[in-house]
């Protein structure tokens, strides 16, 4: 398969891996080669099956949103599911579609808001952490980013299957962008703000003690990994918050750069990391309260508890 992963790769991959990545192949391909319009339109389509048919994920997504929005009724978390499945489709086929794209064509559906923040920040040549999550187009966000002459590196966990984590991880990475996994956090994180490095951090999934403290996020305890608050003090890096949106009125995406953030320091360090982990959070939700039909509602933020405390799946 053109594009496809190294013989020895897939000699040691199972059956099972072989399938799953021959399936995200042909998806991959396939959308790749029609035109954008057309593309996103079988995104959308997708979304719209995968609504109906994954029950477990749908469930999930409204046990959020009613943790989340509890003054809202039925109709409105409903509506606003059926928005983040979209959203998901026109990502799915972004991601397809995005190996070809050249600057020119990524331009006319993609412009900066706030590119003078990053900029700024990185000027400062101590390093740069975009504080993002799985909002809105969060993979073309690197992507665009590194295509425009600026790429970065990507804290993310290794996919399951080691065939699609290489396969994605090319795509990702086409244009200078870097990945670092998860479990080589701390000490690549360090070295390349070091280095006056540019990093996403993903920091809306969940996590479990020690790695995660908690903080509020939309009102309700949730364990939050606090490593970028960590690194963030002992570097003196930037962190400014970043995110892909689609904006329906103007039809375009806009890659989004908040201003720096100012860190909180004391001569508590942990009262420190827990502050600052509880504002990059807050930031975090104030951008999903203005898009709530682009953010991942189908992950289980809120399960790890609080020690005593029932769950709430």
């Amino acid at each position: 398969m053109s594009g496809g992963p190294q013989n020895g790769a897939w000699r040691k991959a199972s059956g099972q891996e072989r399938l799953e990545f021959a399936f995200l192949w042909v998806i991959v391909k396939g959308l790749g080669l029609l035109p954008r319009p057309i593309a996103r339109q079988m995104g959308v389509w997708i979304g719209r099956l995968a609504f109906r048919l994954v029950q477990k994920l749908r469930k999930v997504g409204l046990r959020n949103l009613e943790l989340a929005y509890p003054e809202r009724d039925s109709e409105w978390r409903s509506g606003t599911l059926v928005g983040l499945y979209r959203s998901l489709g026109l990502l799915m086929a972004e991601f397809c579609l995005m190996s070809g794209y050249t600057r020119e064509q990524a331009s006319e559906f993609i412009e900066y808001d706030g590119l003078e923040h990053f900029l700024a920040a990185r000027d400062r040549g101590k390093g740069v952490l975009v504080l993002t999550g799985h909002l809105g187009a969060w993979e073309l966000s690197s992507f665009y980013h590194s295509l425009m002459g600026y790429p970065m590196g990507l804290v993310i966990r290794r996919l399951d299957n080691p065939l699609v984590d290489a396969f994605v991880n090319r795509i990702r990475c086409l244009h200078g962008n870097r990945v670092i996994h998860k479990d080589d956090f701390a000490r690549g994180l360090i070295a390349a703000m070091r280095n006056g490095e540019t990093m996403g951090i993903l920091m809306d999934t969940n996590m479990t003690p020690p790695q995660g403290v908690f903080v509020p996020f939309f009102g309700r305890e949730a364990c939050t990994a606090s490593g970028l608050a960590k690194v963030a003090m002992k570097t003196d890096a930037a962190v400014l918050p970043g995110f892909l949106l689609w904006d329906e009125a103007r039809r375009k995406y806009r890659l989004c750069f908040g201003e720096p953030m100012t860190l909180i320091r004391t001569e508590n360090a942990d009262a420190d990391v827990l502050a600052n982990t509880a504002a990059f959070t807050a930031t975090i939700e104030r951008y999903v309260r203005q898009h709530p039909e682009q953010w991942l509602w189908l992950h289980r933020r809120w399960k790890t508890r609080p020690a005593g405390e029932a769950g709430v799946y």
